[in-house]
């Protein structure tokens, strides 16, 4: 009998032999000869270390998830197995793992308990795709341990969820105001529900005098709650002046125009747009309403506006403007592309060249 076959009948017949003892020889034994397993005696030893987890003391596993999380030779099947036990022996392998990568870990956010979830919001270094998944969790312990991860990198978008959800947890307040790379117009619309000594931090934090910040978020807040005129040319001088006042005081940023696009403010979308490119309103809407999706994909790239939230710029922009939605697996291979081989910079420049045309 061969020797994975003996560690299977132990699995399930240990005669006399510990289960404890049985575990930790075949996840020595996958460590070891991972990469010369075939897929049949992997899925083996997955098995075999899935039915002795129930029985197996937790001290040993926890030793076994200490050893392995910072080994970078030891298979990703086993790190996965470890992740999926209880969270004191996943938490090891969560906040350690270099096999870890963020692409891994959204297989399993979306069915992790509460207890896993908060974990991966503390490991280090953790990218905007897992940032963007777990802001959008209705657990106060995952948003605080999210926020609290001074080294997650959370975009646009996710911080525009904690500052909603920061309204119904007030936990959230301290550590929003703490965060350096909260976008700034973000953190003044905070002002309106937290306490008066967190004001004066996000004030101080970033550098604008309490007189000019209130005024531009005044001003914000009543451009975006307030109505349109009819006449458009008011509503597009309207929509230039709230614009240069941001721009002016520092407060123009690519929140500012995922805000304004969920209230339907086309106006004042394409203004702060046009701005923030350093175009014309006529140049940007020629770019953006008619050169397709590539062109929208490196206005966004431009501006620093994530991938992740380019579907909802395209489809929002498109839906406002009565233009039809549809894209190509072309076009989504050429978004993927600027996105991918694009710097902000880069993109910036081709669009005030006026290179819009895929390369090749």
């Amino acid at each position: 009998m061969s020797s994975m076959g003996r560690l299977a009948q132990l699995a399930v017949n240990p005669q006399g032999v510990g289960r404890d003892e049985i575990y930790v020889a075949v996840a020595s034994l996958y460590r070891a000869q991972g990469p010369y397993l075939s897929e049949r005696e992997r899925l083996l030893m997955r098995e075999i270390l899935q039915r002795l987890s129930l029985d197996v003391e937790m001290a040993v596993r926890i030793a076994l998830a200490e050893r392995l999380a910072d080994d970078e030779d030891a298979p990703l099947d086993l790190i996965l197995l470890l992740c999926d036990d209880k969270i004191e022996v996943a938490r090891p392998v969560i906040m350690r793992s270099r096999k870890l990568s963020d692409v891994e870990i959204l297989k399993f956010i979306a069915d992790a308990s509460a207890a896993h979830q908060a974990t991966i919001a503390e490991r280090p270094n953790i990218g905007e795709p897992v940032t963007e998944v777990l802001a959008k969790s209705e657990l106060e312990t995952v948003l605080v341990a999210l926020v609290r991860n001074a080294t997650a990198r959370i975009g646009v978008s996710a911080f525009e969820n904690l500052v909603e959800k920061s309204k119904r947890f007030e936990s959230l307040h301290g550590p929003l105001a703490d965060r350096r790379d909260i976008p700034p117009l973000l953190a003044k619309e905070m002002c309106g529900w937290i306490s008066e000594a967190l004001q004066t931090h996000i004030v101080r934090n970033f550098e604008i005098q309490p007189a000019k910040a209130e005024a531009v978020v005044v001003d914000a807040q009543r451009a975006i709650q307030t109505p349109m005129v009819s006449t458009p040319s008011d509503g597009a001088e309207t929509a230039r002046k709230l614009v240069e006042k941001l721009h002016g005081a520092g407060q123009l940023k690519a929140g500012f125009l995922l805000r304004v696009l969920h209230q339907n403010q086309m106006e004042l979308f394409d203004h702060a747009f046009a701005r923030l490119l350093g175009l014309e309103v006529a140049k940007f809407r020629q770019i953006f309403y008619e050169h397709g999706p590539r062109a929208v994909a490196m206005a966004c790239r431009a501006v620093g506006i994530d991938r992740c939230v380019f579907g909802t710029v395209f489809n929002m922009s498109r839906q406002a403007r009565s233009i039809a939605l549809t894209m190509t697996s072309e076009q989504r291979a050429e978004v993927e592309a600027v996105f991918n081989a694009l710097t902000k910079t880069s993109a910036a420049a081709d669009l005030q060249a006026g290179k819009l045309a895929a390369a090749g």
